[in-house]
């Protein structure tokens, strides 16, 4: 490892997507390079701009796990400096006092911690499964089992779930050393087995057949058997909320997207927005879609690198490069193979 550079690296933060990703990747970059960054114009664009809860929880997860310093970390501010030391494994409880999400705060502060060689625990309250970020269903079933295959062991258990706006969810994550790394290569689509798609609709503080409804309807749209469907309920939610998940298994890991229920919005639109990512991203012959090709990114730029094909890449996910080549001298290339289909490449750590 190349000794860090005490420089502060000068962030815009609205430039490209220009939302809270790019004070995440900063975070968790400059904690494992260790070189401190400066971040203006955070959000500028977005009708709430500067630093929300959720984004300030990531700041101070980033700092207490670092033993980090920071100024301008104060709801609302639109500056940021980050000063990271020295990062400890261990045992951490980060709670977000608001439907933040749990999991962008996860990645925030995971590579962090695996890049220490050492177990470390979490247990995260706040949202579950929020609109706009990954929920846990998608972390455990398409990025968990792709991050044990590039040698970062991580499970997540779901303690109680927590849904936009009451949060309150909980959930355990456990994080081992890596004993060896791997590049990951996933340039062909493994050829899904429409029988072995599944759904899931979670509900909690709504009528079952709230759920019900949502996997009828998709099981008719995609054609698998009822024996592949599930509504589970939960008691134990803090507020009412409703998820439809679709995993389409290929090989080791599923691509995961998501229908999210909300107030004066029927079953069949949760049903008919999930089902209809599922088709979009069927008809293309990419191995990842587009929100697991963004989760992608940092891991392979800190690890071994590796190559997928997914589809275009999102805007998001071309500003998420740009941030982590910033402050990795990481080549990452993307180029397009056919008809919506693009790869992306992750050149190995320098």
């Amino acid at each position: 490892m190349t000794a860090p550079n005490h420089i502060p690296l000068l962030l815009d933060g609205s430039q490209g997507e220009g939302g809270g990703q790019i004070l995440r990747t900063a975070l968790a970059l400059s904690l494992v390079t260790g070189r401190p960054f400066r971040i203006v114009r955070i959000r500028a664009g977005r009708p709430k701009p500067g630093l929300l809860r959720q984004h300030l929880a990531c700041v101070e997860a980033a700092a207490q796990i670092g033993s980090a310093t920071t100024e301008g970390a104060l709801l609302g501010s639109s500056e940021l400096t980050f000063t990271p030391g020295s990062i400890v494994a261990g045992e951490y409880t980060f709670r977000i006092a608001s439907a933040g999400s749990t999991m962008l705060l996860l990645q925030t502060v995971l590579m962090p911690l695996l890049s220490t060689g050492k177990p470390s625990t979490l247990v995260l309250e706040g949202g579950t499964h929020n609109p706009f970020a990954p929920p846990l269903p998608f972390m455990e079933q398409a990025f968990a089992p792709l991050m044990r295959r590039i040698g970062y062991p991580m499970d997540l258990t779901l303690e109680r779930p927590g849904f936009y706006p009451n949060g309150g969810g909980r959930c355990r994550v456990t994080l081992s050393p890596a004993v060896e790394r791997f590049p990951l290569h996933l340039d062909a689509a493994s050829p899904v087995d429409r029988d072995a798609i599944s759904v899931v609709a979670l509900v909690a503080g709504l009528p079952k057949h709230v759920g019900e409804r949502e996997v009828s309807r998709v099981r008719d749209r995609l054609g698998f058997p009822a024996t592949q469907a599930e509504v589970q309920t939960h008691a134990n939610a803090v507020g009412p909320g409703n998820t439809l998940h679709v995993s389409m298994p290929a090989g080791r890991f599923a691509n995961v997207v998501t229908g999210f229920g909300s107030p004066k919005v029927r079953a069949e639109q949760v049903a008919d927005a999930a089902a209809s990512a599922a088709e979009a991203f069927l008809t293309h012959a990419a191995a990842v879609e587009e929100h697991l090709a963004d989760q992608l990114l940092l891991p392979l730029a800190l690890a071994r690198g590796g190559s997928f094909t997914t589809t275009e890449p999102s805007g998001h996910c071309r500003t998420n490069i740009d941030i982590i080549q910033q402050f990795l001298n990481v080549p990452i290339i993307s180029e397009p193979q056919g008809p919506g289909v693009w790869r992306i490449t992750v050149s190995p750590r320098s």
